[in-house]
């Protein structure tokens, strides 16, 4: 679940703004541990998926690849919030509150 959840903080991240692998891991790690080895799978899935696309550029004589989210990615994200009480539904029974938030 939690890399499930990894995706989606991954294209809210990028929903904000365009940007390359070290800089997602700073922004997502303010709320969740998330290492290089964790990200770039999830990167390269979401890529696939067509919901995040690249491009290269140089940056003090690199190569760094940035991403940015897609229609695709944008519509998938839109989705998960607008389903996300299940989420906290679930929570909720996990932690022993039958009531959880209704949707």
């Amino acid at each position: 679940m939690k890399k499930g959840l990894l995706e989606f903080g991954v294209l809210a991240c990028l929903s904000r703004e365009e940007s390359y692998g070290y800089q997602i891991i700073r922004d997502l790690s303010e709320w969740i541990e998330i290492s290089e080895s964790t990200l770039y799978p999830i990167l390269r899935r979401l890529e696939g998926n067509k919901d995040v696309e690249t491009e290269n550029r140089e940056y003090h004589n690199r190569i760094r690849r940035y991403y940015r989210i897609t229609d695709k990615g944008r519509e998938r994200l839109d989705e998960f919030n607008r389903d996300q009480w299940r989420l906290h539904r679930l929570l909720a029974y996990i932690a022993g509150k039958e009531s959880g938030i209704d949707g």
